[in-house]
């Protein structure tokens, strides 16, 4: 038996244990850490409210234990789902540490989800309190009724901006704080105790929800730490952009105060001009988010014939970026990476920063190298499968369903059984349902999403390959490629783009440039252009809307 009165595994094996201590993994201590090493290093956000705020690490560590002291007088227990309808800032931050640090478990609920889908979470989470910033007011409003009776709601600004509200009981955030004296002792339980819950955006069916732990979530910001070395850094200045309602900002309010990294939350607004001003002015030096964020910065940008000041990195995920993307930051020295993850992996899962004997390729080998989703971060492991479940060679040629596993992946989703079922082998690898090839470096290179492979008399075709080549048409703003049906062929493609300002996009000039990477059996039957890409809760392009969209106006 070790000290703590827990046998130890290895001495069930009969193996030699260790004599080491044994100290649990807590989400607190990364905040303690942060205030301890970084106490200077500071998060800036624009609130909902309009304006900037900053708060250093330290500052954040006395309000988040006068957070969790009023949590627990609000009657929060351990293991209680606390709900969160909020956009990326301080106060966000500060309920990601306090939730868990009790023990209770964070939910972030997505706003973009639709009512139907945010009932189902609410009340399959159990939410027992909501706290929602300004912004999302009215939502609430509307919402509270198809929502777990009895939750309490708690507006996340000062008394000076409570809103009128129908919402009964409305509690105010910074009372909350005020209300408590500074100090608290963080609890210590079993690591492997639930965190936080985030749920899929749903395309198909329910929502599906990830339960991670304390051990999961410390693991996660500690493997990013080493997986982004070069946005991840004492003195660095990082803006997630992706949402913290989404899968943690793909952790990086858990990483920053790791690695001394300062945090940008740019609020509610994240268009091209609010981000590049933002940016401007704080000194980002590497920004996250999704593609479809990137294309508004990349406009401002080249209206104002500069980038950002300080700004020398992104990380782009969520869906492929377009070579025409990387090659437009690459070329104004802002260093590109592709990271790749799911929900289900807390996200993160691969990252395509190049090593130093990649990063001496000639510039067109170091394009190809950057639009591939990258190589696997310490602790995922992956495989890739044939259609009967055999395990298929790293060589860049064999394509597969992607299969993962490792300390940051689930086991098992949330109170469903079914769901889990149907996503793990008999191995319990995790089946992600993206068809990919890994080659000889080590590198992802995901070749399309199942469902979104278009199969044309027998023969697959790749709706990603053939995006990011018409993304480079001079007149296309954005684009998606989607299967129609065809008596004949069965499927074919069909291109979908949205012009740039001021453009028209000409059918016969896009297909002569798909013409240079596809057969002419691959070539759409047609180039549908459209005011704007339907978006799905994440900033994916949802072609499933898509498909619904063109059909019903057929």
């Amino acid at each position: 038996m070790s000290p703590a009165g827990q046998p130890d595994p290895t001495l069930a094996q009969g193996l030699l244990a260790g004599g080491m201590m044994n100290r649990p993994l807590m989400i607190a201590d990364v905040l303690v850490y942060g205030a301890d090493v970084y106490g200077d290093t500071t998060i800036t956000s624009r609130r909902a409210e309009g304006d900037l705020h900053t708060a250093t690490y330290a500052q954040t560590l006395v309000r988040t234990e006068k957070l969790a002291k009023a949590l627990i007088d609000l009657g929060v227990k351990p293991g209680d789902r606390v709900a969160t309808l909020a956009w990326n800032g301080y106060r966000h931050v500060e309920l990601y540490y306090a939730v868990s640090g009790i023990g209770s478990v964070c939910h972030t609920i997505n706003p973009r989800l639709s009512a139907e889908q945010v009932q189902f979470i609410t009340h399959h989470a159990d939410d027992r309190l909501l706290f929602v910033d300004l912004t999302f007011v009215p939502l609430v409003e509307k919402m509270l009724h198809i929502m777990p009776p009895g939750l309490r709601v708690v507006i996340m600004c000062g008394r000076e901006h409570m809103p009128a509200t129908s919402i009964e009981g409305a509690l105010c955030y910074e009372e909350l704080l005020d209300a408590q004296d500074p100090g608290y002792a963080w609890p210590r339980f079993d690591e492997n105790t639930a965190s936080s819950l985030c749920y899929t955006s749903g395309t198909t069916g329910n929502p599906k929800g990830a339960l991670y732990s304390h051990r999961s979530t410390v693991l996660h910001a500690m493997m990013c730490a080493i997986a982004f070395q070069t946005a991840l850094f004492p003195g660095s200045t990082v803006m997630p952009v992706v949402p913290m309602f989404h899968v943690n900002a793909w952790g990086s309010p858990y990483t920053a105060p790791l690695t001394g990294s300062a945090l940008v939350m740019p609020g509610p607004n994240l268009d091209g001009k609010s981000l590049f001003e933002l940016m401007d002015q704080t000194g980002v030096h590497s920004a996250w988010g999704v593609p479809t964020v990137w294309l508004g910065l990349l406009e401002t940008i080249k209206a104002q014939g500069r980038v950002p000041n300080g700004f020398k990195d992104v990380v782009v995920g969520g869906s492929a970026a377009p070579r025409t993307m990387i090659e437009q930051f690459e070329e104004r020295g802002v260093s590109l990476c592709h990271a790749w993850g799911m929900t289900e992996m807390s996200p993160i899962g691969t990252q395509a920063n190049l090593t130093p004997p990649l990063s001496e390729l000639p510039y067109d080998q170091q394009i190809d190298l950057k639009t591939k989703q990258g190589r696997r971060c310490f602790g995922v492991e992956m495989k890739i499968v044939d259609e009967d479940g055999n395990a298929q060679p790293h060589d860049g040629k064999a394509i597969g369903e992607l299969y993962v596993r490792g300390n940051n992946v689930i086991r098992e989703y949330y109170n469903n059984p079914e769901a889990t079922a149907d996503n793990f082998d008999d191995q319990g690898w995790f089946g992600t349902g993206d068809v990919a090839s890994i080659d000889a470096y080590g590198m992802l290179n995901i070749t399309d999403r199942a469902k979104d492979l278009i199969k044309s008399g027998g023969e697959w075709i790749s709706s990603i390959d053939m995006e990011s080549t018409a993304l480079a048409h001079p007149h296309i703003a954005n684009c998606a490629v989607i299967a129609i049906p065809d008596e004949k062929w069965g499927e074919r493609p069909l291109l979908v783009a949205v012009p740039e300002a001021g453009q028209v996009i000409d059918k016969d000039s896009v297909l002569e440039l798909l013409a240079t990477r596809f057969a002419k059996w691959q070539l759409p039957d047609d180039v549908v252009t459209v005011e704007a890409l339907p978006l799905t809760a994440t900033g994916k392009v949802s072609k499933l809307t898509l498909r619904q969209n063109l059909t019903t106006s057929a």
